[in-house]
């Protein structure tokens, strides 16, 4: 795997741009509901929070061997973001943590589903280098996150991480 940021990729109706600083006045409206946290705790960042994180998250890990790759989610036919994907990849294991995050506004029209999709086919992609498998983590109770995860290709193990179960997918399946 190469040291670069991650390349935007598109889906049906969304573009998935990679993360910048900028982005984060818009995304603070977006991300600004507090159901948001529901299974993942916390409360929304405030405009100043958001764009360090941003900015963290821009710069890359500082470990060498793990590479953070963040997308913010832009749905081509309103021209505005609705939300965000992020891919932890771990080279020596050839793993790809996955996240997602859709706006309430945004919710219910299948696009965490499609960008979920997307991403894991991008991971997965020979474009991308070594990563082989992808995994997320996803809450018992979070159904809707489930079903995103499923409908990636992703399966539930018997493992389980804080609380959360952990789904995969590796290369060559699904």
């Amino acid at each position: 795997m190469t040291n670069h940021g991650p390349e935007a990729f598109s889906t049906e109706r969304l573009d998935a741009l990679p993360l910048r600083t900028a982005h984060a006045e818009e995304m603070a409206t977006v991300l600004a509901d507090p159901a948001l946290h529901t299974y993942t705790g916390g409360a929304p960042e405030d405009l100043h929070a958001l764009q360090a994180r941003y900015t963290r998250w821009e710069s890359g890990s500082p470990d060498p061997a793990e590479r953070w790759w963040n997308w913010v989610l832009r749905v081509r036919d309103e021209g505005r973001l609705a939300g965000w994907v992020q891919a932890t990849v771990n080279e020596p294991d050839a793993e790809a943590e996955i996240a997602w995050v859709v706006g309430t506004r945004w919710q219910g029209r299948g696009y965490a589903k499609e960008v979920a999709t997307g991403l894991v086919a991008h991971l997965l992609g020979a474009g991308t280098g070594s990563v082989r498998t992808v995994v997320a983590h996803i809450h018992p109770d979070h159904a809707a996150s489930a079903a995103v995860a499923a409908a990636a290709g992703l399966v539930p193990t018997e493992q389980w991480c804080d609380g959360e179960r952990r789904w995969e997918r590796s290369r060559g399946e699904g």
